[in-house]
């Protein structure tokens, strides 16, 4: 690129977007080479989710109770949620709300008593019917 004119813009423009990467935590510079982190995606994924509970926290009162890898986690279906990080199910357990990987086989259960065990960031739903549960 060159010294002056449109070069030097994009340098600054490429020096700039390094800056904010590292001061998010989200890169590190090793001498002249800057290095994406390596749990990247799983940072963004846990700021997107955490922007959006604070939000429904905010207009729902209820208090966000995170889920852990493994967790079976059952409440009310009361809603989706399309994030940056892909869409996400509320379940509210009378105690406050959980956000899980949403599925499509649960869309027409809102409303509805649920329950989802989490592993590697993936649900896997049941979904009572009047009969008892059943893997969905």
């Amino acid at each position: 690129m060159g010294e002056l004119g449109f070069g030097s813009e994009v340098r600054e423009a490429l020096q700039q977007r390094s800056d904010f990467l590292i001061d998010q935590g989200l890169a590190e510079r090793r001498g002249q080479r800057v290095t994406l982190a390596r749990n990247l995606l799983a940072t963004l994924r846990s700021r997107d989710l955490a922007t959006a509970a604070q939000r429904i926290a905010a207009e729902t009162g209820l208090e966000h109770r995170p889920v852990a890898d493994g967790e079976r986690v059952s409440g009310v279906y009361r809603r989706s949620v399309m994030l940056t990080s892909g869409r996400f199910a509320m379940l509210d357990d009378g105690l406050g709300f959980r956000l899980v990987p949403w599925k499509p086989v649960i869309e027409r259960r809102l409303g509805q008593s649920m329950a989802a065990t989490i592993r590697s960031d993936r649900a896997s739903w049941e979904v009572w019917r009047q009969k008892g549960p059943s893997i969905g």
